[in-house]
């Protein structure tokens, strides 16, 4: 792996192997005889033996280095240990902003095909959100801004607030990806895979390519939020 001059060096790996270990109020990860440990320094403790076995398994797969970010799972058990569990208060804020100006409320006026493509992906998921969590956000066009009822905002709030710590932080990942407070949720509640999701938050750029032919650099891109989507939905079904 090339690093640029100025990278911090990777840590090599210090251990031959990783496994679930059984560990009180949920199970842990052993590297050989170490406890595995966080970034700010507590105990791995997974809720489910699923997603302790995902997070052995991509320290397993480690080479001769250790590279975070291809340990996304962990990376996210991490920083519910680290960050979530205290700061519960302000990602439920964060994710609830998102309702100001939902991805799938902000439509095209024009192209005509672009604005019919948005509304056939989008629609389902603003009346998704109406029925499941009880929150009517409004579409606009254009630039306009949206009027957002503060009940609204304060339903996603209460959404997210009553998801335990782990998924909290998969909703906040979800959300944050697609821009969009109903995609967060739809993959969160299991109602979206991460495809649909994708499809559903890339849908302009997709759109974009399809009309005006392909970009490398775009591409790319594109694959890393799929990518991204694939592993938070992984993470979310280890949880279950």
């Amino acid at each position: 792996m090339t690093r640029p001059p100025d990278a911090p060096a990777l840590p090599r790996r210090f251990y031959k192997s990783a496994a679930v270990a059984d560990h009180e109020g949920g199970f842990g990860v052993a590297l050989d005889t170490r406890t595995l440990r966080t970034p700010g320094g507590a105990v791995f403790v997974s809720p489910t033996r699923a997603l302790a076995q995902l997070c052995a398994d991509e320290w397993a797969a480690q080479g001769e280095h250790i590279v975070p970010a291809t340990m996304p799972a962990s990376q996210m058990a991490f920083a519910t240990l680290d960050w979530t569990a205290r700061n519960r208060d302000q990602i439920c804020d964060y994710v609830a902003k998102f309702g100001e100006t939902d991805l799938c409320c902000h439509r095209a006026e024009t192209p005509a095909d672009l604005a019919a493509h948005q509304a056939k992906l989008w629609d389902p998921l603003v009346s998704w959100g109406a029925e499941t969590l009880s929150v009517s956000l409004p579409i606009v066009s254009g630039i306009v801004a949206a009027r957002i009822e503060p009940q609204a905002l304060a339903k996603l709030r209460s959404h997210a607030a009553a998801l335990d710590d782990f998924r909290l932080t998969g909703l906040a990942q979800a959300s944050g990806l697609a821009g969009s407070a109903l995609i967060g949720f739809a993959v969160t509640f299991g109602a979206y895979s991460a495809q649909r999701a994708f499809e559903a938050a890339a849908l302009d750029n997709l759109w974009s390519l399809e009309k005006w032919g392909d970009d490398e650099e775009a591409r790319a891109r594109l694959e890393r939020q799929r990518a991204e989507f694939v592993s938070i939905v992984r993470y979310l079904e280890a949880l279950q």
